[in-house]
């Protein structure tokens, strides 16, 4: 899953110009200029184990491959990730592809395709929480830093204390035992 990271775009520096390793991408009827933050969550344990960061240009289904750490079962995914069955199958042998199917123009989705999206997304609401966490608590709408590199740092940072958050209970669980 993906998110969108807003940077500054404006040019009032000493070089007089944007972060050259962030780009613009629109998405629905809006631009945005920042970076893409993929993360990949386990649906079991729902934690975060896989983090990149990419210019906001680059396409979802570029990173998917390196999301998979190899073991997964099953892969959801919005409809960006459509047709990379064969990249899964590679990186992960055993894995069922369960991303969002996709309505056309003239061939718009029945009724049970519908309803398998919802239940799709509902396992994949897991990310979403996990988003809401870094941005949320932590704060993480835009880019403190220039360059993607030091703000895959900071992310990384946020991911594990999100992971920290998410498996708060069972840690207390562990504690008192």
């Amino acid at each position: 899953m993906r998110r969108i990271v807003s940077a500054p775009s404006s040019t009032k520096n000493a070089h007089k110009a944007r972060d050259p390793e962030m780009h613009q991408t629109k998405k629905g009827n809006q631009w945005y200029f920042g970076m893409k933050a993929h993360v990949g969550v386990d649906t079991r344990e729902r934690i975060i184990h896989t983090v990149r960061a990419t210019a906001a240009n680059v396409h979802d289904s570029k990173v998917l491959p390196e999301l998979l750490h190899g073991r997964e079962r099953r892969v959801y995914g919005d409809s960006a990730y459509r047709g990379q069955r064969n990249k899964i199958l590679e990186r992960a042998k055993h894995a069922r592809d369960f991303t969002n199917k996709r309505a056309y123009r003239n061939a718009p989705l029945t009724e049970a395709d519908r309803a398998s999206n919802r239940r799709r997304s509902a396992v994949r609401s897991y990310v979403e929480h996990a988003f809401g966490i870094i941005k949320g608590r932590f704060g993480f709408t835009k880019v403190r830093y220039r360059g993607i590199a030091k703000n895959l740092n900071r992310l990384n940072m946020l991911v594990a204390l999100a992971n920290i958050v998410i498996c708060k209970k069972r840690l207390l669980r562990y504690a008192r035992a």
